[in-house]
């Protein structure tokens, strides 16, 4: 029986020439990064400061991850469902920074990061040397720099980390990443940020995540009107535009948005993803950065000013792609494809 184990000889010692003929190296070598991994988790003290509409999701994910967690919000209401899977509750951002090793935020505006982070109680006043700072929000590059800098002076690292997916990819862990900053503390934050997002891009230094999510929010609105506007056109053509969405989307028309923000167009389902405050929010920082650069970008602008008619409207909490509103508006017709 045994003639018939792979690596089994006569005359060769039984235990060494079976594990051989499995690659014994590459067995070992393959469980050591595996316990290496779960070391690292087990080590790591993660704090998640922001339960918004993708912090909360992004933070449930650390936690069904294995991590130990602390969060903190400014409306403690939602920090609950949180605290009742396990997490703990901290008082200030301070406290959080001061009982963890990766500090995590996540809030609106680049006002609200400055604060939660160099405001009085905020992560600064907490960190240890050798933590870790990880801004997940969409924030000015030129102030994530700012930020960056001031935390090195007392040896804490910083990350910026923006992301795409939607409050969907937030629940789902499928989010996009895009990080600025140091190799090595994008190294030690992986396990972390694998629990959140499936691609993990390391783009450049400090600043560099915040660019590329600007250069992401200019696409993402760039194909919200291009939808938006082929909707309307079938809708006025008189085609089914159920069918009509089913054969563009396998094509060069098929994209991201289109195969999200498309059927609840057609539903009349404005329940947002990212709502059209947010979005606004990062436009301003697009049309901020491309304009201390020279750089013209006149499809982004007449977006922004749609957008603007439709919080004029009290529209603000839709979804972005409720800018389909703007041109119905204009032209006359209600998209009614469901």
């Amino acid at each position: 029986m045994m003639s018939n184990i792979p690596g089994y000889t006569r005359h060769s010692p039984f235990v060494w020439t079976w594990f051989s003929g499995y690659n014994v190296r590459s067995l070992l070598e393959s469980f050591g990064k595996s316990l290496m991994k779960e070391q690292t988790k087990m080590a790591e003290r993660i704090g998640f400061i922001g339960l918004g509409i993708m912090g909360a999701g992004m933070a449930a994910n650390v936690l069904r991850a294995g991590f130990p967690l602390m969060v903190w919000n400014r409306t403690r209401t939602k920090t609950e469902p949180l605290a009742a899977a396990g997490a703990e509750v901290a008082q200030s951002p301070a406290e959080l920074a001061a009982s963890s090793d990766i500090i995590i935020t996540c809030v609106s505006d680049t006002l609200d990061v400055e604060t939660v982070i160099l405001g009085p109680e905020g992560v600064a006043q907490g960190a240890r040397a050798g933590s870790l700072v990880v801004d997940m929000s969409t924030i000015s590059p030129a102030t994530t720099r700012q930020i960056a800098g001031r935390l090195a002076e007392q040896g804490v690292d910083m990350l910026d980390a923006p992301v795409s997916g939607g409050s969907e990819g937030a629940a789902r862990g499928t989010l996009s990443i895009m990080v600025g900053g140091e190799a090595a503390s994008l190294q030690r934050a992986t396990p972390v940020l694998q629990a959140m997002g499936q691609r993990i891009t390391h783009v450049g230094p400090h600043g560099a995540g915040q660019t590329v999510k600007l250069v992401n929010q200019v696409m993402v609105v760039g194909n919200c009107l291009a939808m938006a506007e082929g909707l309307l056109l079938a809708q006025a053509g008189g085609v089914d535009l159920n069918k009509a969405l089913e054969a563009v989307s396998g094509g060069a028309a098929g994209s991201w948005m289109l195969s999200n923000r498309a059927p609840q167009i057609l539903a009349r389902d404005w329940r947002p993803g990212f709502t059209i405050a947010l979005q606004q929010k990062d436009l301003r920082l697009v049309l901020e950065a491309a304009d201390q650069q020279g750089v013209p970008l006149p499809g982004t602008a007449l977006i922004f000013q749609l957008y603007r008619t439709l919080e004029a409207r009290g529209l603000s909490g839709d979804g972005n792609h409720a800018l389909v509103k703007a041109l119905e508006a204009l032209a006359g017709i209600e998209i009614t494809g469901a």
